[in-house]
């Protein structure tokens, strides 16, 4: 053996995932990094813009664009990927906030309406330029009306009502949020904090109406004694669930956290 070559241990040839696990991880970061490219040229472009654009700004050609997307729809769809992992990571804190209901509302509205205007060209691509992008944003509100869903029922069943309220007003409080958020980009005939106000103001009347209809009184501006926050874990839409994150229980009953009837 010639010197300075060690023998493989044991005689097995060298294993090929340890390579395969670095270039997995390498195209992915070219993958994200072309992703980022296409939002710059999007934010500044409009909706129309092409991939030869994105190639420009990633500083690659067409060709090697192609090797991570199959076309331009393949690209919108990663970008979409991208929006609801901006999105949620705005969201899912606000709506985990231990403050009280009303700022807890406002601070969640403001986190979309925020989200919004911060990239208002990738939602109007994603929601009414077709290339898929428009599963993407129905993808968003089934993950996000289905963690309300969870958060409102536990508070529900915390307070001793009846929790079949939490997917219907989930489901309309999303629908709510997002056509209003719609008019306003269009329209912009008034500021975010005015939208985010009277959104606020909306939910909260439906939520305090329901809750003294049941003898229930609950302070808008003091935090309650118990918080519910969302558990977001990978995998399909029915990953989010919500938790106790505190040990008292405002009805004195002990129920498990999150539990479902």
């Amino acid at each position: 053996m010639a010197e300075g070559v060690k023998p493989n241990s044991g005689g097995k040839p060298p294993s090929r995932d340890g390579r395969r696990t670095r270039w997995t991880k390498h195209r992915e970061e070219r993958r994200a990094e072309f992703v980022e490219a296409a939002m710059r040229v999007l934010a500044e472009v409009g909706p129309e813009f092409g991939i030869e654009q994105v190639a420009v700004e990633a500083g690659v050609t067409k060709p090697v664009l192609y090797r991570h997307f199959s076309d331009k729809a393949d690209l919108v769809e990663a970008m979409g990927e991208r929006a609801t992992q901006i999105l949620l990571d705005r969201l899912i804190p606000a709506l985990n906030s231990e403050e009280a209901p009303v700022p807890r509302i406002r601070k969640s509205i403001d986190a979309v309406l925020g989200t919004l205007e911060e990239y208002p060209n990738l939602y109007w691509v994603l929601a009414r330029h077709g290339h898929g992008g428009d599963a993407v944003v129905r993808a968003d509100k089934e993950i996000i009306a289905t963690a309300l869903s969870a958060l409102l029922g536990d508070y529900l069943r915390a307070f001793g009502l009846d929790s079949g309220a939490a997917e219907p007003w989930a489901y309309g409080v999303v629908g709510l949020v997002q056509n209003t958020a719609e008019w306003w980009l269009e329209r912009r005939s008034m500021s975010r904090d005015s939208v985010t106000e009277y959104l606020t103001t909306l939910v909260w009347a439906a939520i305090d109406g329901f809750a003294r209809q049941r003898d229930v009184v609950i302070d808008p501006n003091v935090p309650l004694e118990i918080n519910r926050v969302i558990q977001m874990s990978p995998g399909p839409v029915s990953g989010a669930r919500s938790e106790q994150s505190d040990t008292e229980d405002p009805t004195g009953t002990d129920a498990e956290p999150g539990s479902a009837q």
